[in-house]
């Protein structure tokens, strides 16, 4: 048995028959609705709930994530946005032009994350331009959580569909 054969077996291109696929997507909606802008979501409901010391932190990590997201963005954003279009259009290409059941995994995954990023981008703009703190952040910081949780869903849900589909497909006529 060759090394290629090895490896293929192991990561096994058919992804949505794969379990490892099913548990990294578990694990990026469940990862991206923990954090808010890069900070965890037990950390706003202390700061919340208990208010002091913890609000400070909180409004301080806020404002060191923002300032990074945004500087990210003013420096390179147009290069990560067309390295990002040319990317997810080629995996849309090949995956569902092709048929490549690895590219539509992908896919998949890849394309609601950018809407999340493109949310947290917008999310971190307001934050700074309204120079928003306690209760007009935790309700942001809310938001931006609860529209990712429903991107999150509709993603899930439309691999689901996606990849009960294609099984079924191979199933019968594969």
């Amino acid at each position: 048995m060759d090394w290629y054969h090895s490896v293929f077996e192991l990561i096994d291109m058919r992804s949505f028959s794969n379990l490892w696929f099913w548990i990294a997507l578990a694990v990026v909606w469940s990862t991206a609705s923990h954090w808010v802008l890069g900070v965890p979501w037990d950390m706003v409901m202390r700061a919340r709930r208990e208010g002091g010391q913890y609000e400070a932190d909180l409004e301080d990590l806020i404002r060191i994530y923002t300032n990074r997201i945004l500087h990210i963005w003013r420096v390179s954003g147009l290069w990560i946005l067309g390295f990002a279009c040319f990317f997810l259009t080629l995996l849309g290409g090949l995956g569902f032009f092709y048929d490549f059941e690895f590219g539509q995994a992908v896919f998949l995954l890849l394309f609601p994350m950018t809407i999340v990023g493109g949310l947290a981008l917008f999310t971190a703009s307001r934050i700074q331009t309204r120079q928003e703190s306690g209760e007009d952040l935790y309700r942001r910081l809310h938001l931006q959580r609860v529209l990712t949780q429903v991107i999150g869903m509709i993603s899930i849900f439309v691999t689901a569909l996606t990849g009960m589909f294609h099984n079924l497909s191979v199933g019968v006529f594969g």
